[in-house]
């Protein structure tokens, strides 16, 4: 089941790429603006950046490239490839979150802007741990989690035909938790509304001794 969920979100964006975000996609309603802003208050410019499930570059990346020295990671071919040429001065890197390696301490914020919810949820908890082991002491997490404990799959994402997308997620309480057992100690949590229910954004911050 995994693996399967994987190449259905993997195959899913790879051909709903440009229906879920165009070349000229901007931050309409400043949502992303305002989450990146977060980051531009509390660390300094040219500080390195991750930014998990960075799709096509649009409008997250872009915006944090800004400021920052950002390295993308995402595992569609077709959205790697747009984003390095959508955002040239950001480092893109093609694949699996659950596999990406980077040094222990590498950067000073980690961003994952509605991803861990199409990652198979038994893998949450230990790319929370991950997370936690790259960010630099006082490093932030920025990341948007399940509101609720959530499981579905449709096969017209988007209304397009063949495009498959899966999504599990637990609850807000959950990555709360989990979180926090990661080492980083939370700093507020914020309702994102879509449609008939929504997601849950977390600000975090790791300990400066861990």
């Amino acid at each position: 089941m995994t693996n399967r969920q994987k190449e259905i979100v993997r195959r899913g964006y790879d051909k709903l790429s440009y229906d879920y975000r165009n070349d000229n996609a901007i931050d309409d309603e400043g949502f992303y603006t305002e989450w990146v802003n977060c980051l531009k208050d509390k660390i300094p410019a040219e500080s390195p950046v991750l930014d998990l499930g960075c799709g096509c570059g649009l409008p997250a990346t872009k915006l944090l490239s800004e400021y920052f020295k950002v390295t993308g990671v995402d595992f569609s071919e077709v959205q790697i490839g747009r984003a390095r040429k959508l955002v040239p001065s950001a480092e893109f890197i093609c694949s699996d979150i659950a596999d990406v390696q980077f040094s222990n301490c590498s950067f000073a914020a980690v961003v994952s802007f509605y991803t861990i919810i199409h990652i198979p949820l038994q893998e949450h908890r230990e790319i929370l741990m991950r997370i936690a082991d790259w960010l630099r002491p006082d490093g932030y997490l920025l990341i948007i989690v399940g509101h609720e404990a959530w499981t579905g799959f449709d096969d017209r994402y988007l209304g397009v035909e063949g495009g498959e997308m899966m999504w599990s997620h637990e609850g807000e309480e959950t990555y709360v938790q989990w979180i926090s057992d990661a080492g980083l100690r939370i700093l507020w949590t914020r309702f994102i509304p879509e449609g008939e229910s929504g997601h849950t954004l977390v600000f975090a911050r790791k300990s400066n001794n861990k």
